[in-house]
C-alpha cells in the first residue's frame, strides 16, 4: 500500500513525522536506490526504503502504553548524563516505543508511549488542543491566588488559553490545586506558578484528553484501551 515517506517513517518508530520530513529533505532516504523527495510516496511491501543507510523496520503493530512515570525519571530513551528514563520501566519484550510530549524530571504522572506516529502527530500537532489536568502542590498560596493562576499569560511569545484552575484545599499558605490547560508549553504549568507567586512542591499528571492514570502505581503501565485510542483519533 503506497503512503507518504514521512508517514511510514515515524510509523515505524524511527521518529517523529516532522523529524523523518527533515530526514527526507536532507537527503537520508532512498527509495530503491534514489533519494526521496518530501511528498513521495513508497510502498513498503514492494520497495525498498533505507532511511540513514538502515532498512526501514517493518512494522507488525502499534502498540500504546500508558505510563505513570515515577519523580527521577527523564522522558527520554537514553540520557548522556546517565540519569534513569522511561524506557527502563517498559516491559523487555515490547516493540520500540517512545514518549508522547514530555514530562520534567521532577513531575510525576501519565505518559503515553507509542510507536504509532499517526497518534504522536494528532496529539503534538500545535492545531490541536487536547485538555491536561495536572494536580499539583504548592506553597506560598494566598486567598485568590487560584484565580490569578487562571489568567493567561505569554510563554516563548506565545499568550496561553486561560486554564482551569480548582483549589481542591488550602492549609496555611500550602494548597492543592487541580489545573486543567490546553497547550504544552516546555515547564507550562511551572511558569504558570511562578508567574503567580507560587512555588510548586508536586506534580501529577492525572488526565490527557480522554485517558487517565484510574488505578496506575508509580512505575506501572498498562495498554491504551480501543475505546481509548479511538476518542484520542476523533479529538478536535
Amino acid at each position: 500500500m503506497m503512503e507518504r515517506l514521512q508517514k511510514l517513517i515515524s510509523a515505524a518508530g524511527l521518529c517523529s513525522r516532522r523529524k523523518a520530513e527533515e530526514l527526507i529533505r536532507s537527503g537520508l532516504v532512498l527509495v530503491d536506490g534514489k533519494p526521496a523527495h518530501l511528498g513521495d510516496r513508497a510502498d513498503p511491501d514492494s520497495q525498498t526504503i533505507l532511511v540513514e543507510g538502515e532498512p526501514l523496520p517493518r512494522v507488525d503493530r502499534t502498540l500504546t502504553l500508558v505510563l505513570y512515570k515515577p519523580r527521577g525519571y527523564v522522558t527520554t530513551l537514553k540520557d548522556e548524563q546517565g540519569r534513569k528514563d522511561v524506557s527502563q520501566l517498559l516491559p523487555p519484550d515490547c516493540p520500540r516505543l517512545y514518549p508522547v510530549g514530555r514530562l520534567d524530571q521532577f513531575s510525576e504522572g501519565l505518559l503515553l508511549m507509542t510507536n504509532d506516529g499517526e497518534l504522536t502527530q494528532r496529539l503534538t500537532h500545535p492545531g490541536r488542543e487536547v485538555d491536561k489536568v495536572y494536580c499539583l502542590w504548592v506553597t506560598g498560596f494566598r486567598p485568590g491566588k487560584e484565580r490569578e493562576l487562571a489568567r493567561p499569560i505569554t510563554l516563548d511569545g506565545y499568550t496561553i488559553r486561560p486554564p482551569k484552575v480548582r483549589l481542591l484545599w488550602q492549609r496555611d499558605e500550602t494548597a492543592k490545586l487541580l489545573v486543567t490547560i490546553h497547550e504544552g508549553r516546555n515547564r507550562q504549568i511551572r511558569r504558570m506558578c511562578q508567574a503567580a507567586g507560587l512555588t510548586v512542591t508536586r506534580l501529577r499528571r492525572e488526565r490527557e484528553g480522554p485517558v487517565t492514570l484510574g488505578d496506575l502505581r508509580p512505575g506501572q503501565w498498562r495498554a491504551l484501551t480501543e475505546s481509548e485510542r479511538q476518542q484520542l483519533y476523533s479529538e478536535p
